[in-house]
């Protein structure tokens, strides 16, 4: 019965300590800009699904396509149905790692260099990145941050000649998550 008891709570412990190294956040911000002489387009999405493990350093994002805001109406509906293609690619998501999670002291705040490397998938098409951010630890808190630049052709997104010269090559995106314990 002992043993029994000293096994419930040493995997309970075990538990605990694992379930705590999590940062997560519903609330996650990605903006994307796109500038070209005729025009600029941006777009913010402010339903961004992060986590980050502590341990592993494992860091996921999901963002739902449909969930961009735009200045005029007509940008989120051509981006959604001609473009993007939301309804049959709901979701973007990255799956990677920060490979420097050594680099940061989780008890001491500051503003931390990352890299992070992993896979991007836009529009169902998958592809390698690496990226540089940052990570401040404030607290019980995590702020991410990264701004990097994807192709709309790498991903399989075409775009119409008729506005070919309105929509910039390179998009810069930016992501900005405030990660949160998991407790």
């Amino acid at each position: 019965m002992k043993v029994r008891l000293s096994i419930v709570v040493l995997f309970t412990l075990i538990a605990g300590m694992s379930f705590s190294q999590k940062y997560v956040t519903k609330t996650g911000y990605i903006r994307f800009f796109s500038t070209t002489p005729a025009e600029d387009i941006e777009g913010r999405n402010k339903q961004v699904n992060s986590a980050l493990d502590k341990t592993s350093g494992d860091f996921v994002f999901k963002v739902l396509m449909k969930s961009f805001e735009f200045e005029k109406a007509l940008m989120q509906e051509h981006f959604n149905e001609n473009y993007i293609e939301s309804d049959k690619f709901p979701d973007a998501m990255f799956k990677g790692k920060v490979s420097n999670m050594k680099d940061i002291n989780f008890d001491k705040g500051g503003v931390y260099k990352v890299f992070v490397e992993g896979e991007l998938t836009i529009h169902g098409v998958t592809r390698k990145v690496k990226q540089e951010g940052t990570i401040e630890v404030k607290g019980e808190k995590l702020i991410a941050k990264a701004k990097f630049f994807v192709k709309p052709a790498d991903y399989g997104i075409k775009i119409p000649k008729a506005v070919i010269n309105n929509i910039s090559e390179s998009i810069e995106v930016n992501v900005d998550v405030s990660l949160e314990k998991l407790k």
